[in-house]
């Protein structure tokens, strides 16, 4: 793998996070914990390696510029800045969510699930959204 290949496989794993997230809930509702338990760990895994890959190539990179000018500049940059900002306070809720689990304070942690499932999603999605964006469109 060249380094030219990391934002490829960070949407690739943005990717994968959203479709554990999904499959997890899904399988939550479906009263299969360990399925469940299966998808959102993974989950939590393939969000670390993004994160991983993401500093490593932009602490090198630097910034990608977006080239496109008009309204879908607008519509790239509204998407941007809401993934970023909901980027940063997942990760503290993502960390509040597993850790109520793991503990085996179910109650608490379906009280902040509810939460943080739904910004996760738009998290990992808007991320291969944007990667589409600004490397293939």
């Amino acid at each position: 793998m060249r380094f030219e290949d990391l934002p490829t496989l960070n949407a690739t794993l943005n990717g994968l996070s959203a479709v554990f997230l999904i499959a997890g809930f899904i399988f939550i509702r479906r009263k299969r914990i360990s399925a469940h338990k299966f998808c959102m760990l993974s989950a939590c895994v393939t969000s670390t390696l993004f994160l991983i890959c993401y500093l490593t190539y932009h602490s090198s990179h630097g910034a990608t510029r977006y080239q496109h000018r008009g309204l879908i500049r607008t519509v790239y940059f509204s998407i941007l800045v809401s993934h970023t900002f909901l980027a940063v306070i997942i990760l503290p809720m993502v960390i509040m969510t597993l850790r109520r689990a793991l503990k085996g304070n179910f109650e608490a942690h379906r009280r902040i699930a509810k939460w943080t499932l739904p910004l996760w999603i738009y998290v990992s999605i808007t991320g291969v959204v944007i990667y589409l964006m600004l490397y293939q469109f």
